[in-house]
């Protein structure tokens, strides 16, 4: 192999093009991947720390529900007391209101067997007098007289 003016000519160039590659080319590629290097180790790290929010966003989530269901257990059983006492007040209400009726309704019996006695008293009372009249305007003898009364005893 002949080491002649052209090889050293290409070697001087390559040495040329190797130092401008190095001096002008390199820097910005070697930038580039170094912040495309770090772009991608920040996304990771973001990627890991959004894996971890979720996580903790997920158990927040989960005691939030649980709370929730706790809370509604909670009501709906006070809803079932209140609504037991209530029965239970409507209940009593119902057996007052039915014992003041029948009470009402024993005063108006009550009433309407006295206006019934006062009647038979004096329906009574109009018979004596009308039985009394028929034997004073007879003046019978004792035995019709006697008669008389049992009878008005059995119209009695």
């Amino acid at each position: 192999m002949d080491i002649n003016a052209t090889i050293i000519g290409q070697f001087i160039t390559f040495a040329i093009l190797v130092g401008f590659t190095m001096k002008y080319v390199w820097p910005p590629i070697i930038k580039a991947i170094h912040d495309r290097e770090k772009k991608i180790v920040a996304g990771l790290e973001a990627a890991e720390r959004s894996k971890h929010e979720l996580e903790l966003a997920e158990h927040k989530a989960t005691s939030i529900i649980r709370e929730a269901k706790q809370q509604a257990s909670q009501i709906i059983e006070q809803a079932n007391l209140h609504s037991a006492q209530l029965i239970e007040e409507a209940k009593t209400q119902a057996k007052q209101e039915g014992q003041r009726i029948v009470e009402m309704a024993q005063g108006e019996i009550d009433l309407e067997v006295t206006q019934a006695r006062e009647a038979l008293k004096e329906e009574l009372a109009s018979l004596m007098i009308s039985g009394a009249e028929k034997i004073i305007q007879q003046n019978l003898n004792v035995s019709m007289q006697d008669d008389l009364l049992n009878k008005l005893v059995a119209q009695m």
